[in-house]
């Protein structure tokens, strides 16, 4: 039974955490208790919370790539990781059915019972390659973020078969079996655009070697002024591979102008981004940037994002060939992969900062 209490001012610090962390209802149970304002420990701060301008009629590129082959193609998908750091694919050949699939699947696995859905917390789960959270890194941040989600690291069949929710487990393995085609294609793009035309086994691997699904809840929210769906980072992917839904919130920062544009639902479209990893590879050529998604005042929203990333086990650097086609020097130091993200989840999102430990 929900309690019922719709004033912020009689959710404290512990209650809080006991009914949305510990009993796993997460903020979408928060939401549902008929909450009329938001509780204090999810006002951000000013900073965080307002963009300092949002630009009208901007949008990143959209680029079809019904054929990955033509140079045009290639061109634009590089030219985009360079300036905007992402851009919008349509004809990228996934079956609208797998899409439709798998937001489906995000619903019915946040419509479980909390107490189903706690069985895949970080206390109760049989395995960390199946998580069930909510905000970023509730322990460390200072101010909750307006979100639930479930975070699952792809091992094998086997394993998925066996610590995956049955919910929604079949849709993410076609949604990732799917998406790895869509990966391929893009590595071969970016190294092109690098002069890196030797792609063998163990090049595919760095980059692309682990993959990872996280469906994300965003419930309506009292007071979405106040706080935010998703703060400010960028990703530690290789690459990312997001589906939206038709709601929106998505938003870029354009560092140039210290301003920040909106990324539109476009149907059937993934939305693609660079992350650090293909940063520091490609020596800073193809950039990283800075986003966010702002929470919702009329309706619940979901988005599910495919991380294409190195393994853990993997040293990244700039790329060899990179350095010796430019003649550049190395702007990042090698770092082993699983270091890089253990420092990115101490802490609470901070915008580009986990770069820098990468720095030479």
């Amino acid at each position: 039974m929900a309690p019922t209490k719709t004033s912020a001012a009689q959710w404290d610090n512990d209650s809080v955490t006991e009914w949305v962390i510990n009993k796993g209802n997460g903020v979408k149970g928060l939401s549902e208790t008929g909450l009329k304002t938001l509780p204090h420990q999810y006002i951000q701060p000013v900073e965080e919370r307002t963009m300092s301008k949002v630009l009208v009629g901007e949008s990143i590129p959209i680029i079809d790539v019904s054929n990955w082959d033509d140079p045009k193609v290639g061109e634009a998908i590089c030219d985009a990781s360079e300036k905007w750091g992402f851009f919008q694919i349509i004809n990228h050949d996934i079956p609208l059915e797998v899409l439709d699939n798998v937001k489906k699947a995000t619903y019915r696995f946040f419509d479980l019972s909390a107490e189903e859905k706690n069985k895949y917390s970080k206390e109760n789960t049989v395995s960390n390659n199946a998580r069930y959270t909510t905000s970023f890194i509730p322990t460390v941040e200072k101010a909750l973020e307006w979100k639930d989600y479930l975070s699952l690291f792809y091992v094998s069949e086997e394993e998925a078969a066996a610590v995956w929710p049955s919910s929604c487990k079949d849709e993410v393995l076609t949604y990732i079996h799917t998406g790895e085609k869509v990966a391929k294609n893009l590595l071969k793009v970016l190294l092109k655009g690098l002069d890196v035309t030797d792609i063998d086994s163990e090049k595919e691997q760095l980059v692309t070697g682990s993959k990872r699904v996280n469906m994300n809840f965003y419930p309506k929210c009292p007071n979405p002024d106040l706080t935010v769906g998703v703060g400010r980072h960028s990703d530690v992917s290789a690459f990312t591979i997001l589906l939206q839904d038709d709601i929106g919130g998505l938003y870029v920062r354009v560092e140039a102008t210290d301003s920040w544009i909106h990324v539109p639902p476009v149907k059937g479209s993934l939305v693609i981004n660079i992350g650090d990893a293909v940063q520091i590879l490609s020596n800073g050529r193809y950039r990283s940037i800075e986003h966010r998604v702002a929470a919702n005042g009329n309706s619940d929203r979901i988005s599910v994002p495919l991380f294409i990333n190195p393994r853990p086990e993997d040293i990244i650097a700039p790329l060899p060939e990179v350095l010796a086609n430019t003649g550049e020097k190395p702007i990042y130091k090698p770092i082993l992969y699983s270091d890089y993200c253990r420092h990115f989840y101490r802490k609470a999102h901070d915008g580009k900062a986990t770069i820098d430990i990468a720095k030479a």
